[in-house]
């Protein structure tokens, strides 16, 4: 190129008048490439309130409250290369949960290269990941249990109720090397099986998120630091509720599989209305932050991380009124329950039976107690 011919003289004139265009011809003379120059849109002010949060998933409102919490852990030292700010950093990541494209498309929406995002999206997530602590408690004192007892019996009259157990599919790309098949789920794509439990307000009160898709429900749940609390008894007179993939034990109710009397029936009724709850938990998360429905394509380290950011804020967009879930399902029509309802007492469960058929003796004994005709 002819330009190289005059190289010196070029840099030497330039130098007197601005040095930053000697750094462009010098990345000329380098690589061959002009420097790119990308210009980065103010998306926070740019948007009325509707578009915003249609592209981010939540309010302005509900970014900034988030943005207290994590700002200084994004702040550069100093503002050298233009360095992006922390509410820059959040909305790229956000607008990455919430579209779950590729990170180009993302980098050519927010005015970056490629890497400066996949590095924003790991800071960020880390960021938001390690508030899961303070939004994501699972009920300790007397009162948070017992109000979430209340809330979980206004849905449907099942007692003793602290929350609902379920695990869902993420969908990843394959992670390669020796183990990828271990990520392969029975419905055959790749995923990361997430177990969840929520409260009656759809809360994600505790998540785990880090086995393969291949892991079963019941092996994750029988890992988990909550099965040993429960097994401990730090919960006592408390019930989860799990579908059949999980074994009925006496803090893990499941429905029954034949009910054979109208009270079994109005029992697995009564479940399977309260344990919706997570069902729908699921569903509202998935839909708020669809990088969980439609495929991570990050490294699998980063993709756990990602997914518990979402589960903090899809708490913090609850806590902040961040829309409407959906309707809780239809109360159980039942007369039966007015007495109870009246006197305001349940029933305390007999939690010194024991045996191999502990579990079943507790679902026998609430089935009695709470479902059978007056």
């Amino acid at each position: 190129m002819a330009l190289f011919e005059f190289e010196d003289d070029l840099v030497l004139d330039v130098l007197e008048e601005d040095d930053e265009e000697v750094f462009v011809i010098i990345d000329l003379i380098e690589h061959g490439l002009p420097r790119q120059v990308y210009e980065r849109a103010d998306y926070f002010h740019q948007f009325d309130d509707a578009q915003f949060r249609r592209r981010f998933r939540l309010s302005r409102e509900t970014v900034l409250f988030l943005l207290e919490h994590i700002e200084e852990h994004l702040e550069f030292p100093n503002n050298r290369n233009h360095c992006v700010s922390p509410i820059n950093q959040l909305l790229v990541s956000l607008r990455y949960y919430a579209t779950a494209g590729h990170l180009l498309s993302q980098a050519d929406f927010t005015g970056m290269h490629t890497s400066t995002v996949s590095r924003i999206i790991v800071r960020v997530s880390e960021a938001i990941a390690a508030l899961y602590p303070v939004f994501c408690t699972f009920p300790t004192t007397n009162e948070e249990i017992r109000q979430n007892q209340r809330d979980f019996f206004d849905i449907a009259r099942f007692p003793r109720v602290i929350g609902c157990v379920d695990c869902t599919h993420v969908r990843i790309q394959s992670p390669g090397g020796d183990n990828a098949e271990v990520f392969r789920n029975r419905k055959c794509y790749f995923s990361i099986n997430v177990q969840g439990i929520c409260n009656a307000n759809l809360k994600i009160i505790n998540m785990v998120a880090r086995w393969p898709g291949s892991s079963h429900d019941a092996t994750i749940f029988n890992s988990s630091d909550i099965h040993r609390e429960f097994e401990e008894g730090a919960y006592r007179n408390c019930v989860l509720l799990g579908d059949c993939g999980y074994a009925n034990r006496s803090y893990l109710l499941t429905p029954l599989i034949a009910p054979a009397t109208a009270a079994e029936q109005l029992y697995n009724e009564s479940h399977i209305r309260t344990r919706n709850s997570i069902e729908r938990c699921f569903g509202v998360l998935k839909r708020r932050f669809p990088v969980l429905a439609y495929g991570c394509r990050l490294k699998t380290e980063t993709i756990l991380t990602v997914i518990v950011a979402t589960a903090v804020l899809h708490n913090i967009a609850i806590q902040m009124r961040e829309g409407n879930p959906p309707p809780l399902p239809e109360e159980v029509d039942g007369h039966i329950f007015d007495e109870l309802l009246a006197d305001g007492q349940v029933p305390n469960i007999d939690y010194n039976i024991r045996g191999n058929g502990h579990g079943n003796a507790i679902r026998q004994q609430i089935i009695l107690n709470y479902f059978s005709t007056l």
